[in-house]
């Protein structure tokens, strides 16, 4: 048996903002959808599993801005929390994931 496929942020908040969603033509596709330097932390597609580090994506149908604004409040995130339960002891901390935006 196969394991379970561990699901990006677009697939376990069914926001539709990635590529083919039902809300990309109101609201534009969201920058963790496009990352790709991202892609394959934590097992996910583009930034989809490593959100947080990712200015500008689209929760709650607000744009959450730079890391350092939305920080705090995906530190919250139930999401958040499931990845760094399912990756523990692997998570890759914020730090980490940032130098690979720069």
């Amino acid at each position: 048996m196969e394991p379970k496929s561990k699901l990006n942020c677009w697939e376990f908040k069914k926001c539709g903002r990635q590529l083919g969603g039902n809300n990309t033509k109101e609201s534009g596709r969201c920058p963790a959808t496009l990352e790709e330097r991202l892609d394959g932390v934590h097992n996910g597609v583009k930034a989809g599993r490593a959100c947080w580090v990712v200015a500008g994506t689209l929760c709650k149908d607000q744009v959450q801005g730079t890391f350092a604004q939305k920080y705090t409040t995906c530190k919250q995130c139930d999401f958040y929390e499931k990845v760094r339960k399912e990756e523990y002891p692997n998570f890759e901390l914020s730090p980490k994931l940032l130098n690979k935006l720069t």
